[in-house]
């Protein structure tokens, strides 16, 4: 390794000779392979020179060559091509058989070399792609294959929060190769590619067996086995659909995530001509109406809160490739451990060891197609490959339940003719078409952020309301950080504040569920990531840093009924009726006593129903000012003293009791909670209070709403 700010615990092992030694493609497997993973020579050139003759070293393929483990630690400019080369001695047998050379993934724009010749051009940073080499091959000495990559990292490509510099929300690139690269060989008439769609309507897998040439006279076999015991066989033309209806089918979930075996056979006039072996699991996704006339989220038609983690999916040690596949299953299984039903994926997309993972560990991904510019023609061309190639990818994964086509308006365009496009194509899988920021009511959720929130989306009639982002709570560790100094939406000071601060925001979530008709909500995030110290556990796996007994009490509502309580609710918790006026009222406005009769009625929150940040607004507010006034009842002194929930743009003075509570300025990130002044604190007594807000719009955008909660009690606070 080249130094590197922080490592990994499986750093250490990580060796040249057994880097990423797994079968990497589990639902297609054939029991001849051989791993190329290792060192390669590499150099570093300016584009428009040719192959080199003399290289600059050794990388460790598969890490990025920006990455520590690579070996390199070296930035890949637009200007350059980074060269890959490596010798290869074929086994003789394998001459028998048609050979190819796979790749997991390459960023970005790749050319690959057999003996010389190039045997295939490829452009794409997050999917797979195979070339046959037979023809390139030489018999009786050591094989050439040579790998030219151009990246640019922030072109026009989808590439995710890949940034030349990282800082904020976007990190270090991961140019070249960056997952398993690999040689199998096969027949010359063989399996292709496997299609399974699970209808559990009439308890079946819809299932194509393709193979890689159209002839009628190819016919498939194919036995599903539960534990090892045969329970359906079916048998029929190759890349035509077969139907394996299973009696009391046993359903893929989070809470027992079932899979089958498949072992399937292709034969050509009773002549075997390949065989290969899979998984499956039957499972389905809907949104349905509750008894309320919500839409919801429905897991095998039964309603679940979907609560998950946002994974960004980045290693400080080896950036996109994680260092070991013990340590995707330990992330994994941590998540699990703590209550989590979900994961999103966010704008990044994974090897298929990882996707096996939450099939055999139970863990629903929330898959985002990688972010990008999206603005000339080309571009989006491009975008929509990548995308159909993702869906195709990972379509047999049980555990991918649902797609996030744009991100935060991130390259946003088109959104009703692609979520259209991507319900035809994988009718099986639900669609966020816009996870925050811009809803072009299209797609099976309204999907919002909110940090650290929690909100739930107004009422939709159709679709069902998702929080894709929100908490964010920051704690940085001493010596587990990436550099001195770091960010995050919200910061606590130790583990028990965060761990009571995520208790406090896991009730609010439970409430919406219950209250709203919240059915997802994905907290931000599993681990840090180089200056962002809002993990659940620390950048290097080494330290989880929330209690964790206590976030399995919360992400399963037990602290429910005694966390938090209202004194005055928000707009995502009710209906909130308030007194108002946009005309500015007498000195005394804010106090007890003053007569608002006269004021108009109106329920929050308050604001233009053009602001794409709001999700509340139910009482249009353009003017350059408004007051507010509403009484609340306390029935008895709260045991903690309160705090202020408030979404605001621009300026805001809240008053308690006519006494100055709290000011703010700017644009909040949604809902935010902060203390009250001592004096409006003190103000409060059992019975009647009066909760009075002055709003100012300033620019654009005008949005207001506040409350007061009583938080839980923080140990050690």
């Amino acid at each position: 390794m080249v130094p590197n700010p922080l490592v990994t615990r499986w750093a250490a092992t990580v060796h040249p000779t057994n880097v990423h030694p797994e079968y990497p493609r589990p639902q297609l497997v054939r029991p001849d392979w051989l791993n190329l993973n290792g060192l390669w020579d590499y150099a570093i050139t300016e584009a428009s020179e040719p192959p080199p003759t003399n290289f600059d070293g050794s990388i460790l393929v598969p890490f990025p060559v920006e990455s520590a483990l690579s070996g390199v630690g070296r930035r890949l400019w637009e200007t350059n091509t980074l060269w890959y080369r490596r010798t290869v001695q074929i086994p003789a047998d394998w001459f028998e058989r048609r050979l190819l050379l796979h790749f997991g993934a390459v960023d970005w724009d790749s050319r690959v070399f057999v003996n010389g010749r190039q045997a295939a051009r490829h452009r794409g940073g997050y999917d797979p792609f195979s070339v046959e080499i037979s023809s390139y091959l030489k018999r009786h000495e050591p094989n050439e294959i040579l790998v030219a990559v151009q990246d640019p990292t922030e072109g026009n490509q989808p590439r995710g929060k890949q940034s030349r510099n990282p800082g904020g929300i976007f990190y270090m690139p991961s140019s070249g190769i960056w997952q398993t690269v690999w040689l199998e060989p096969v027949p010359f008439a063989r399996i292709e590619g496997l299609r399974m769609h699970p209808d559990l309507d009439r308890s079946l897998l819809r299932l194509t067996v393709l193979a890689n040439r159209i002839n009628e006279s190819f016919r498939v076999k194919v036995v599903a086995l539960s534990n090892g015991v045969p329970v359906v066989r079916a048998e029929g033309p190759a890349n035509s659909p077969l139907e394996l209806k299973i009696e009391q089918p046993r359903l893929w979930s989070p809470a027992d995530p079932f899979l089958y075996d498949l072992d399937i056979s292709m034969e050509q006039n009773e002549v075997s001509l390949d065989r290969v072996t899979s998984y499956f699991g039957l499972r389905s996704l809907s949104v349905r109406r509750d008894a309320a006339g919500l839409p919801r989220l429905a897991f095998n038609g039964r309603f679940e809160l979907q609560l998950g983690v946002l994974d960004q999916g980045f290693w400080p040690d080896g950036l996109h490739a994680a260092p070991a596949d013990e340590a995707w299953r330990e992330d994994l299984e941590m998540l699990k451990g703590l209550g989590f039903n979900t994961v999103r994926k966010h704008v990044k997309v994974e090897p298929q060891r990882w996707y096996y993972w939450c099939d055999r560990l139970g863990l629903a991904v929330w898959q985002d197609m990688p972010s990008g510019n999206n603005v000339t023609p080309a571009a989006r061309q491009q975008f929509e490959i990548e995308l159909q190639r993702m869906v195709e990818n990972l379509g047999n994964h049980p555990s991918v339940v649902l797609w996030v086509l744009f991100n935060e308006g991130w390259g946003q365009y088109d959104t009703p003719r692609l979520t259209a496009w991507l319900k035809s194509f994988d009718p099986s899988r639900l669609v966020s078409s816009a996870s925050g920021w811009i809803d072009k009511r299209t797609g099976d959720v309204v999907d919002i952020h909110s940090y650290p929130g929690p909100e739930a989306p107004a009422p939709d009639p159709i679709r069902a309301a998702v929080l894709g982002e929100f908490g964010g709570l920051g704690l940085a560790m001493t010596n587990h950080l990436w550099a001195p100094r770091t960010w995050s939406y919200a910061t606590v000071q130790d583990t028990a504040e965060l761990t009571a601060r995520y208790a406090e925001l896991l009730n609010r979530v439970w409430a919406l569920h219950n209250s709203s008709g919240l059915s997802a909500a994905i907290y931000t995030q599993l681990s840090d990531v180089e200056t962002e110290c809002n993990g659940l556990v620390t950048y290097d796996r080494a330290l989880v840093k929330i209690n964790a007994e206590s976030v399995r009490a919360a992400n399963r509502g037990r602290l429910q009924e005694n966390s938090i309580h209202w004194l005055s609710p928000t707009a995502p918790y009710g209906r909130v009726v308030w007194r108002y006026t946009t005309q500015p009222p007498g000195p005394a406005w804010a106090r007890p006593g003053y007569d608002a009769g006269l004021w108009r009625q109106g329920t929050s929150a308050f604001g233009r129903h053009t602001f794409e940040a709001s999700h509340h607004i139910r009482t249009e507010w353009s003017t350059p000012g408004i007051w507010l006034r509403r009484q609340f009842l306390i029935p008895s002194g709260p045991t903690a003293t309160p705090r202020l929930l408030i979404c605001h743009d621009a300026e805001a003075e809240v008053y308690l009791n006519g006494i100055l509570a709290a000011a703010v300025k700017g644009q909040s990130a949604g809902y935010v909670e902060m203390p009250l002044s001592p004096a409006a604190a003190a103000s409060l007594r059992p019975g009647n209070n009066l909760l009075a807000i002055h709003g100012r719009q300033i620019g654009t955008n005008q949005l207001v709403d506040a409350g007061l909660i009583v938080p839980a009690q923080r140990p050690g606070l």
